[in-house]
């Protein structure tokens, strides 16, 4: 489906009362600079809270703002809120910019953050994040408290991922008669097709898989933003060959991710600016217990981490463009068990399925994507085969993200990959999501495929949620990820380096961060 928004098509659309005349695009300045950018793919929907994944994030740093951001450093620099104070030992106040508006014209105010945070927590992907949140509380116009339930040592973490929503313009019905606010995952809404935020970009044009076409907003807030980018060209290509060759035809300024057997030739292209970092991305396989009985024993589990060589698929798969992991927490995260190694031994795991009764072994099913994560289906197509040598046999299907996630929602293979960076910045969330025993009510287990269930490992999680004395809660932190390596909850493989290369005179260095989230507001291009 196409979606094209000109000005006065848009205005229409809003339904809002906005004046024919009332600035929504602006004209672009005498300096125009376009960027023509190229991901491997674009995102699922226009709703930032649909889908808790890299690519919504992405978008919504350019089309609507966040109460509060990281910097490079990971230190909170001030967005949408100016200030913040600790009122008690459960409330956070926040201090609103004033004069700030909506893309649709409409002001923000208070009310947008309680309309955002009400819906966050009625999502089914972001309602396991906000779960320590009571909500959120206008004080005023342009004041609002975030009160947690008990004492919380991430408030600020989280209002990284609080982007306010345009309460007014998803208000009331759509011409279908349903619901403007309505939140459904792979569904066609109203705010899945539909954008009013406050950030630097206005959508212009969606066609989704297609191109996906932004322009400056004429009456952004942050007038201090060196950001000279007037207009953005998003084409998602899913080949990272064909997205390096346009690259260095010129056909685009800027891709991301560079595969790693590109990395060196890049990087000695003098007319290419490469930009590259570790990250805390977790890949992994997950085994689901509920389709497969063997998987419900810790023996078969242990046999299939034992018998994945993860180191080798960095060295040989990712050219060594990732750090091999044994668990989820990378180093300089609160859970980080440094003695935890991984583990590689063929006799081994071909003992623990022999120990456990399936010398013979068994055949199942495996899904990933194909253009999710850097080189994710040729990694599972190596783990299939280091499976087969412990005569697991695997029927693989790999499939662009866009048809994967829903797949992935349904549980609909016997190991399915995932890859996680933590929203919080933060050892726990990887187990909020990852491995703690699905929760529709409360959001946990999320994306828990395997459905693996360790009501200790829960107990310590939620504890963890309240623990202001960082140290004692690093110690507890650690601890999950002993427990969870002695249970083989998952196979770990490695954490996902990250890589941007653009053409020469577009700073993509000030932009990129460890997050992955390009602020790109901020993008500076030559003249």
């Amino acid at each position: 489906m196409t979606f094209h928004f000109t000005k006065a098509a848009t205005v229409a659309l809003m339904g809002v009362g906005l004046a024919l005349g009332a600035p929504l695009i602006g004209a672009a300045p005498a300096e125009a600079k376009t960027l023509r950018m190229a991901y491997d793919a674009d995102p699922v929907s226009l709703d930032p809270q649909e889908q808790l994944s890299g690519g919504t994030l992405q978008f919504s740093h350019m089309v609507f703002d966040p109460l509060v951001r990281f910097t490079k450093e990971l230190e909170f620099e001030p967005r949408l809120a100016e200030s913040w104070e600790q009122i008690d030992d459960r409330t956070m106040r926040f201090h609103l910019r004033e004069g700030v508006t909506f893309h649709s014209g409409n002001p923000f105010t208070a009310e947008d953050v309680v309309f955002t945070m009400e819906r966050m927590k009625q999502s089914p992907d972001f309602k396991g994040l906000f779960e320590p949140f009571v909500g959120a509380v206008a004080i005023d116009e342009h004041t609002v408290d975030l009160v947690t339930k008990e004492p919380y040592p991430l408030v600020l973490n989280l209002a990284t991922y609080l982007f306010p929503m345009d309460k007014a313009f998803y208000t009331g019905t759509d011409e279908n008669g349903q619901p403007k606010d309505a939140l459904v995952k792979h569904g066609n809404t109203f705010a899945s097709t539909q954008a009013s935020g406050t950030g630097p970009f206005v959508v212009r044009s969606r066609e989704q898989g297609v191109r996906l076409e932004f322009e400056r907003f004429a009456d952004y807030w942050d007038t201090e933003s060196p950001g000279n980018v007037t207009e953005i060209i998003f084409t998602p290509i899913k080949e990272a060959p064909t997205r390096v060759a346009s690259l260095l035809s010129g056909g685009v300024d800027f891709i991301a991710p560079v595969p790693p057997t590109d990395l060196e030739r890049l990087g000695n292209d003098d007319s290419i600016n490469l930009v590259t970092m570790s990250g805390t991305r977790i890949i992994t396989f997950q085994m689901n217990q509920e389709r497969v009985e063997a998987f419900q024993d810790p023996r078969v589990r242990q046999a299939i981490v034992y018998a994945i060589n993860n180191a080798g698929i960095v060295d040989k798969i990712m050219k060594g463009f990732g750090t091999v992991a044994a668990q989820q927490s990378a180093a300089g995260q609160a859970g980080h068990a440094p003695e935890l190694e991984p583990r590689f031994d063929v006799e081994k795991a071909k003992a623990l399925m022999e120990e456990a009764g399936y010398a013979d072994g068994f055949s199942i099913t495996m899904m990933a994507p194909n253009n999710r994560y850097v080189n994710d289906a040729k990694i599972a197509e190596a783990a299939a085969a280091m499976l087969a040598k412990i005569n697991i046999d695997v029927d693989l299907t790999t499939m662009p993200k866009a048809q994967y996630w829903p797949e992935f929602d349904k549980r609909a293979a016997d190991i399915m990959m995932i890859g996680w960076h933590p929203d919080t910045e933060d050892s726990a969330n990887y187990t909020e999501y990852l491995l703690m025993t699905p929760d529709a009510e409360t959001g946990y287990g999320q994306y828990n495929s395997g459905n693996y269930s360790n009501p200790e490992v829960d107990e310590m999680i939620v504890q963890s949620r309240t623990m202001v004395d960082l140290e004692a809660r690093s110690a507890l932190l650690q601890d999950v990820e002993r427990k969870l390596y002695e249970d083989a909850a998952f196979v770990p493989l490695h954490w996902q380096n990250l890589s941007w290369a653009a053409a020469q005179g577009i700073h993509i260095e000030d932009i990129v961060n460890v997050m992955n989230f390009p602020y790109l507001g901020d993008l500076v291009i030559d003249d």
